[in-house]
């Protein structure tokens, strides 16, 4: 999915642009914009956002994208969602999802993608406290 779109039937992705990245985090500037710009060129995968085709209104983001967890080198699994109405290869990497503690929703999400809660990765995030969901719990065990 390294193109600027791709979709299903239901859904369609696009990369982000700046004015898109300020709407789906507000502390977002053009400086982070850059950032995954880059990190989309090298690696060849990043974030999206997820609308409807034939709506305007785009319900919201999704992705992943490289970050460091406790010293070692993981995939963050991104998704930010309206409460209302990956790319083709993905390097050997530990997939983790970051997710705020209040956030059941996003909760829910990364448990029915199969990934386990691990309280000792519990970490400061990027932009808040994260509770940690990791995709191989034998990697990380405590």
């Amino acid at each position: 999915m390294s193109s600027a779109r791709a979709g299903t039937d239901r859904l369609r992705l696009r990369r982000l642009v700046h004015t898109d990245a300020c709407a789906h985090n507000p502390s977002d500037g053009v400086a982070l914009h850059r950032r995954r710009d880059r990190r989309r060129a090298q690696h060849g995968y990043g974030y999206w956002v997820v609308g409807r085709h034939g709506r305007a209104r785009q319900p919201g983001f999704r992705g992943i994208e490289p970050m460091g967890l406790h010293g070692e080198p993981v995939l963050n699994l991104f998704h930010r969602f309206a409460p209302s109405p990956g790319a083709a290869h993905v390097p050997d990497l530990p997939l983790i999802a970051r997710v705020r503690p209040a956030n059941r929703a996003s909760q829910r999400v990364a448990e029915r993608a199969g990934l386990s809660r691990a309280p000792h990765l519990d970490t400061e995030g990027y932009d808040g406290f994260d509770w940690i969901y990791v995709a191989r719990p034998e990697h990380w065990a405590a």
